[in-house]
């Protein structure tokens, strides 16, 4: 008796410590959320971001849940949430990158010309779908069981198989990767100057980079010490707010070559329009700067020059 109730406490203290960790993420996801999306957007990924928020709010609430009712009242098991998060939160990289990418290749065609309400239906519809083929995959392909494993020579412990996003973690490489080649290349440009400046890949590739090295850093950090970080972790609002940086500079660079700075793409971290005006080397002269008129000083009359 003594024995059960020792491991009954041991579960409670792991819940109590998984609560914690998707409290944090919880908070860290909705701070992102309203520095960076805090404007209603049409775009999809705007509407991927609010539906993390809201499964990271049911994950907190179920976690919270087992741990005041206790293992042996609860519905479910800490386990089945673990493990169902995981595969769930795993499955949703991939069609999300792409449906983004999608959504930003037709904005400016004619089945992306559509009213406001039309791409919030859409998007809704289409984040909807992403959830739910997550939901059903881990229901086909998730066994939430404990398994006991020999720990030590013996000692044996109950543990709970939960899933790594492999995606985000080969996407998290190859970014940092690329990124640190890029700045190793920064010897072919020694000097700006107006009339030779860097090519415009490189340009958007520095902008990403000042701004999403610190977040690749420590990725790749974790990563190298082994540290085994779950899906339902690693598939946060820092890692989407990173992707939607990429794909908006991606999409920046293919159109910006017929549109210039001025096509129309959704509000991002990234100044993505500064760095195309510093690789294509524009006229300072023709530069729009806003100045007070001297001849008129009590008149605040901006000039153009």
């Amino acid at each position: 008796l003594t024995s059960l109730k020792n491991e009954y406490a041991l579960r409670k203290y792991n819940i109590k410590n998984y609560l914690f960790l998707m409290v944090f993420k919880l908070g860290l996801d909705a701070a992102i959320f309203y520095l960076c999306c805090w404007k209603l957007r049409t775009s999809f990924l705007n509407m991927c971001s609010l539906s993390i928020i809201l499964a990271d709010l049911v994950m907190v609430s179920c976690t919270a849940a087992v741990w005041f009712l206790g293992g042996e009242r609860s519905p479910v098991s800490s386990c089945f949430i673990l493990a169902h998060s995981s595969a769930i939160f795993g499955a949703l990289p991939l069609p999300m990158i792409c449906l983004g990418l999608f959504d930003y290749c037709i904005e400016d065609t004619c089945i992306g010309n559509k009213s406001a309400l039309c791409k919030f239906l859409r998007n809704v519809v289409l984040t909807l779908l992403v959830w739910t083929q997550a939901v059903i995959y881990s229901f086909v392909s998730v066994k939430a069981e404990v398994t006991v494993l020999d720990y030590a020579r013996g000692i044996k412990a109950a543990v709970c198989v939960v899933e790594e996003s492999s995606l985000i973690i080969y996407f998290i490489l190859g970014l940092f990767t690329t990124v640190i080649f890029t700045k190793n290349s920064k010897e072919r440009y020694p000097e700006e100057t107006i009339e030779s400046r860097p090519p415009l890949w490189f340009s958007l590739t520095l902008g990403f980079t000042i701004f999403w090295m610190p977040y690749l850093a420590v990725s790749v950090a974790c990563l190298v010490f082994g540290y085994g970080v779950p899906a339902y972790i690693t598939v946060n609002l820092l890692w989407l707010e990173c992707t939607n940086s990429l794909l908006v500079g991606v999409v920046f660079w293919i159109k910006g070559r017929s549109l210039g700075p001025y096509s129309h793409l959704p509000e991002n971290v990234c100044l993505w329009r500064i760095y195309w005006y510093l690789s294509k080397g524009t006229q300072q002269q023709q530069l729009p700067v806003a100045v007070f008129n001297p001849s008129k000083d009590k008149r605040n009359t901006l000039l153009y020059v």
